[in-house]
């Protein structure tokens, strides 16, 4: 592991994860964090109030946390988190592209594929900022827990182990520990995936069918995923990792998981809502996905069922009687 220590993180983003991320970092106390936002709002609630009401309600952030609307703040930062949504990285990387030093680390913090393009968000930014060294920080984590000081265990993969190792060693807390791993690929695909199995188990725990079927579906999700994340050149085996299973999980079972909500209401209604309110990512990644799969010629029937049910060309009956009646095979 690397022995160089960060004088700076900046953090794009001041939804609940970027502010949540901010939280943290700042209150490790190793190095200024600086929370970098485009509303004007933000900074205000935060130097008058000590808070981020309109992403983390009634949670107080460090006094030591920074706030700023002005991206020259990134020209001082060693490591950058981009915490936007999945679909805005590449126009934030675009017009952050002059402020951010050549050898910055950046860090995606967003669960998705580019719906445009179907690449992998590492891959997207990296061609704006013309940098190698772009990372994914993905794992199970709520963005109030982590933002509360509760304990949360995530993974950062780089391109290389010494770097990811030196990320986690930068990022991690007392309460927020990161696992550093070289498999970009597996990890943002695992991110990405179980964002679209969490639709699956709502759709489950909506239409009323049972634990047991939720458990099927999270197990046979996690052989797609696994199928996936190997065609793409990634590690297989960084499914049962934090980024993997455990993110699944989480975002499987808990109602704190927009995915899964929308997932219920899905189920509960027989079909696909077409205004959430929330910004869900697993609707965006299901038929990119799905896409993907079928140009690498590896079946995923959940994630194509998903996909169907939201672009409204199955209803949830007929995609449950399809994913029922496929040919029984070893597994």
């Amino acid at each position: 592991m690397t022995a160089e220590t960060p004088k700076g993180i900046v953090v794009v983003g001041s939804g609940a994860f970027g502010t949540a991320l901010a939280a943290v970092a700042s209150a490790s106390d190793k190095v200024p964090v600086t929370l970098l936002t485009r509303r004007e709002s933000v900074v205000d609630d935060i130097k008058t109030s000590g808070r981020n009401d309109d992403a983390l309600p009634d949670i107080d952030l460090p006094q030591s946390l920074q706030v700023s609307i002005d991206p020259s703040v990134l020209e001082g930062a060693d490591i950058v988190l981009f915490a936007m949504p999945s679909q805005a990285q590449r126009e934030a990387a675009r017009s952050l592209f002059g402020f951010i030093r050549p050898g910055t680390d950046v860090v995606i913090c967003a669960k998705g594929i580019e719906r445009s393009s179907g690449r992998l968000l590492t891959d997207v930014v990296a061609e704006e900022l013309h940098l190698h060294n772009v990372a994914v920080l993905s794992g199970p984590g709520f963005a109030a827990d982590i933002a509360r000081g509760l304990p949360t265990a995530m993974a950062v993969a780089a391109e290389t182990m010494d770097r990811a190792a030196y990320l986690a060693e930068a990022l991690s807390s007392p309460t927020f520990r990161l696992y550093p791993s070289a498999d970009r690929i597996g990890v943002q695909l695992g991110g990405a995936l179980k964002n679209v199995l969490a639709i699956a188990c709502g759709i489950v725990e909506g239409a009323g069918l049972g634990d047991s079927a939720r458990a099927a579906l999270i197990s046979r999700g996690l052989a797609e995923m696994s199928r996936l994340i190997a065609a793409r050149g990634g590690d297989a085996e960084t499914v049962r990792g934090l980024s993997g299973l455990g993110d699944l999980v989480l975002t499987a079972t808990s109602h704190q998981s927009r995915n899964l909500r929308y997932g219920i209401a899905i189920g509960r209604e027989g079909r696909a809502r077409t205004e959430t309110g929330e910004l869900v990512e697993g609707a965006f990644a299901a038929s990119v996905a799905a896409s993907v799969a079928a140009e690498l010629g590896i079946e995923m029937p959940i994630t194509h069922a998903v996909a169907a049910i939201i672009d409204g060309r199955l209803d949830v009956k007929s995609a449950l009687e399809q994913l029922m009646t496929r040919p029984i095979r070893q597994e």
